[in-house]
């Protein structure tokens, strides 16, 4: 059980970053305002889960403009991908999936 719960990843543990990272694992980018409408969360809120995802590097940031708009997307990284799999699994595993 011990080496099961190690498999867990902390910074999953919030059911916003969880919702970030399934969002971005089944979309290559979405936008900030496509996160928000998505997980029903304030800005402030969205923007503190992003930042300590990008800080960990498993999200990449991407900001540009559209026409004179600002407009910043997100996706996941190769280590966020592999680091929310293994996150996944390891929560398999307690329920008893495999």
């Amino acid at each position: 059980m011990k080496e099961i719960i190690a498999g867990l990843n902390k910074n999953f543990e919030s059911r916003i970053r969880l919702g970030i990272m399934s969002a971005l694992m089944v979309n290559d980018t979405l936008d900030f305002n496509a996160l928000k409408e998505l997980l029903g969360v304030t800005d402030g809120n969205l923007a503190s889960h992003l930042k300590a995802l990008e800080k960990h590097e498993l999200i990449s940031v991407s900001k540009r403009f559209i026409g004179r708009k600002p407009n910043t997307t997100y996706s996941s990284t190769d280590y966020g991908k592999l680091s929310f799999k293994k996150h996944l699994a390891a929560l398999e595993q307690l329920l008893g999936g495999n």
